[in-house]
């Protein structure tokens, strides 16, 4: 009787405890949105017709400490009392690679001797998403590619097309040769069909290939068994 009691009660306080790696990741999420909203404060919001300097890194902010709010309830959900709190430098790292990669990449950037190519966000969008994806262990390249070729397109759309950004599309060179004479917003919709279009074949090969591993896995362990 007093183990089923004391079963209860302890399994009362687990239930209760708060997990601190989602506390953790709550705390982080929170200090880079105010850090973010508190950097962009002084650049003007404008309006959604005519877009300022200020409106997105000031919504990404909020969007991300809005995001903090399940974490810190999920941190309430779970087992705190069994679980470690590790840290690892390679999701930090990545992350913060990709995003600087794609600062560098998207558009020109000159220092003392020496510039940066611009790619355009044809190839820095792709680029950024794939190296901040493998700050995962469990990633694979596949799915990354296929929402790389899904996302990019969405944001030539959505920052080129609908909100107006002067956004680089590609690689300087390649649009002057290939898309002499288009306008920008022709060039814009052209690239992010032909990105869709890849990504849907990307995604349809990929089915297809683990149907057919799957496929040949079932037999085998039917004859085995």
């Amino acid at each position: 009787m007093t183990n089923v009691a004391r079963g209860t009660v302890g399994s009362r306080k687990q239930v209760g405890a708060v997990s601190p790696k989602e506390l953790g990741a709550a705390a982080i999420l929170i200090a880079l949105a105010v850090l973010g909203f508190a950097l962009s404060s002084e650049l003007p919001r404008g309006t959604l017709r005519s877009v300022g300097a200020g409106m997105l890194p000031q919504a990404l902010s909020i969007l991300l400490g809005l995001c903090a709010i399940p974490i810190l309830l999920g941190a309430r959900r779970g087992d705190g009392g069994s679980e470690e709190f590790t840290f690892s430098l390679r999701g930090p790292f990545l992350v913060l690679s990709a995003t600087a990669l794609f600062a560098l990449t998207i558009k020109s950037s000159h220092f003392d001797g020496w510039s940066t190519p611009e790619l355009g966000l044809v190839v820095a969008g792709p680029l950024a998403i794939i190296v901040g994806g493998y700050a995962s262990p469990d990633v694979q390249l596949r799915p990354l590619v296929t929402l790389a070729l899904f996302l990019t397109p969405f944001s030539l759309v959505l920052f080129g097309d609908l909100l107006n950004l002067p956004i680089p599309i590609m690689p300087r060179y390649v649009q002057e040769v290939l898309l002499a004479g288009w306008s920008y917003r022709g060039a814009l919709r052209l690239a992010a069909a032909l990105m869709v279009g890849v990504g849907v074949l990307v995604l349809f090969t990929g089915r297809r290939a683990s149907a057919k591993t799957s496929s040949t896995k079932t037999p085998n362990a039917t004859a085995g068994g």
